[in-house]
């Protein structure tokens, strides 16, 4: 056997092994989980057809066909799906509402298999919610829009929660015995170490915390900063995809929240015509003139035209002026390069002609 093979033969043990792990990992949790709960609920983990399986309703977290979803597919294709996904009967017992799992799901019908574990189990809608936001949030790459909707639909099931056992409170805490939900509630929290580790609603209510306190320790965000997040709700979704797009920074993205719909649109437009992007001081001036009622197009036209610090010179050129004049297979890179290398041999030619 030569080094090669050897190399591939300890990367296959390795695989095993990984493999054989995590699935002994999240039966051992399941199985502790379940002698700890007080009630006899039961839960079970079935074969069930992709087309059983439906969407989360108002699911924030955006399903995108990239490497990511790739290596994925690979992954399920080498190794099979290591953990389940969850879903609970839906109403009408017409198939299953998947509450963690859609990208699973996805990678799944990319790689043309047909059926997949599921864990099913019996969650109200505050407990599915709550499910679904921390099986989410330990993602590497979390998009600003999903994190805002996400931290939203948490926060709100949590108060719902509170509110089924004392009306003038909205602290958190587990309200049903279900073992399954027990699991999920663990969830992940960046320390200031920069570790993951879990913090289980059931501590943080022993606390005393509010809704959005406990949020924030388990999210591992400031409290004001879940307030921001939450406040990107209010963006129309043509601005907000421009903060997921980096257009917008966050926190002018923020101000521009407080902004009225028809004001965002106008907002927009302006922006789409201009090729321009307002500030953080823009913004807060455009916050203000809406809060007193004087924001308007003009005003905003006026905001945006003035000159930022170190804004550099843009030229504007429509595409179909020069479309004419490029080979119909050039990318958008080698319009640009050659038209700077033009602009460059213009600039040389005036220099020697000067210096005639």
């Amino acid at each position: 056997m030569n080094e090669k093979q050897d190399y591939e033969s300890v990367k296959e043990v390795r695989r095993i092994n990984k493999k054989a792990t995590l699935r002994s990992s999240w039966k051992e949790d399941l199985n502790a989980e379940s002698e700890k709960a007080n009630d006899k609920q039961e839960q079970e983990i079935k074969t069930i057809q992709l087309n059983q399986l439906r969407s989360f309703k108002n699911h924030p977290f955006k399903v995108e066909i990239n490497t990511e979803l790739y290596e994925l597919m690979q992954s399920i294709e080498n190794d099979g799906i290591l953990v389940p996904l969850l879903a609970r009967p839906s109403l009408g017992g017409n198939g299953y509402e998947l509450i963690s799992g859609h990208r699973r799901k996805a990678a799944c019908e990319w790689a043309g298999i047909n059926e997949v574990p599921v864990m099913i189990c019996n969650l109200d809608d505050n407990q599915a919610t709550i499910a679904l936001v921390n099986s989410n949030l330990h993602r590497e790459h979390i998009k600003p829009s999903e994190k805002a909707f996400a931290y939203k639909m948490r926060l709100e099931a949590m108060k719902r929660q509170g509110e089924r056992s004392d009306l003038t409170s909205d602290q958190v805490g587990p309200k049903s015995a279900n073992p399954i939900l027990t699991t999920f509630q663990l969830t992940t929290v960046y320390n200031q170490q920069g570790l993951w580790k879990e913090v289980n609603d059931e501590q943080i209510n022993q606390k005393g915390y509010r809704s959005n306190t406990a949020l924030a320790k388990q999210a591992g965000e400031s409290v004001n900063q879940i307030k921001r997040y939450i406040r990107l709700t209010n963006l129309i979704p043509k601005l907000l995809d421009m903060v997921d797009e980096g257009k917008i920074a966050f926190t002018v993205a923020v101000e521009l929240s407080y902004l009225k719909e028809e004001e965002q649109y106008e907002l927009h437009a302006v922006m789409d015509l201009e090729q321009c992007t307002p500030s953080l001081s823009q913004a807060n001036r455009m916050k203000r003139m809406s809060q007193s009622d004087k924001l308007n197009m003009d005003a905003i036209y006026e905001i945006l035209d003035e000159e930022k610090p170190n804004q550099k010179l843009q030229i504007k050129i429509k595409a179909e002026t020069l479309e004419p004049y490029f080979p119909c297979d050039f990318t958008e890179r080698q319009k640009v390069e050659l038209i700077e290398n033009l602009v460059k041999e213009w600039h040389s030619r005036q220099a020697e002609k000067r210096a005639r």
